[in-house]
């Protein structure tokens, strides 16, 4: 393993370990440091980043479906939405190839103030009833917005999908398994799109395959021992913890959007 791989396995791992138990597979934060830190060109960083989460995705479920957690209506209505979108994503990035900054910058002015909300729910719990969650149409269309997006710039979607429906009153422990199995699927036909385009598109489209399975490995590991310690935690906290990566993606895509 080359120097560029072992950094993607660390960063896999510890990105994981600390994203899985609320349900993001932590490819939103992999995206920077492939392209900052390990020189990944665009477009095929965002293959690379969907076969992190097919390579990643099954240390985590392997522990949620042992606990007996894993599948029911929500994953369903997700996977619907998803996989659609993830195709559609991938067709407008490879033969439209939008720029990022508008999505990065929507992106923040999202997840910026639904994560410091949930931060602040989380430290102060509010005394009202909390609010009724989605429907499932309204959910599968949250769903295929974000796979289209997932398509386009390669995330997962958990980072997406977790705050706006624990933010709609679905319990932390309901979203996490189900976010991740929908980033799973997703991605294994997301990557499978992008390698089949490879063949005809011009440029960077197939995946860099021996950094995206080095991540994904240290993902593997990482995601499993995530998904371990999950029930160890409180709504509260996890609730605080998925507060602060929202908030925390937020602000580094505002950053980076900005510039």
């Amino acid at each position: 393993m080359g120097l560029t791989e072992s950094g993607g396995f660390g960063a896999g791992l510890l990105i994981s370990l600390f994203t899985t138990p609320v349900g993001v597979s932590g490819a939103v934060f992999l995206l920077p440091v492939q392209v900052s830190a390990l020189g990944v060109p665009s477009p095929a960083v965002t293959p690379t980043n969907l076969l992190f989460n097919v390579v990643a995705g099954p240390g985590a479920l392997l522990r949620y479906r042992r606990a007996g957690r894993l599948g029911g209506p929500l994953t369903r209505l997700l996977i619907t939405g998803t996989v659609p979108g993830v195709v559609a994503g991938a067709l407008i990035r490879v033969f439209a190839v939008p720029g990022p900054r508008v999505f990065r910058l929507l992106a923040a002015a999202l997840l910026l103030p639904l994560g410091t909300w949930l931060c602040v729910r989380a430290l102060r719990p509010a005394r009202r009833p909390a609010a009724s969650p989605p429907s499932a149409r309204a959910t599968t269309a949250l769903a295929l917005a974000v796979g289209t997006v997932g398509g386009i710039y390669g995330i997962g979607g958990g980072s997406l999908l977790g705050p706006v429906l624990v933010g709609r009153g679905v319990p932390v422990a309901a979203v996490a398994p189900a976010a991740l199995a929908s980033t799973f699927v997703t991605s294994t036909v997301g990557a499978a799109t992008y390698a089949l385009l490879s063949l005809t598109a011009p440029g960077a489209v197939a995946p860099h395959w021996s950094l995206g399975l080095a991540c994904g490995a240290g993902g593997l590991i990482g995601g499993y021992l995530g998904a371990r310690l999950q029930p160890r935690l409180p709504d509260g906290v996890l609730r605080l913890l998925l507060g602060a990566l929202a908030a925390g993606v937020g602000l580094l895509y505002a950053a980076q959007g900005l510039r």
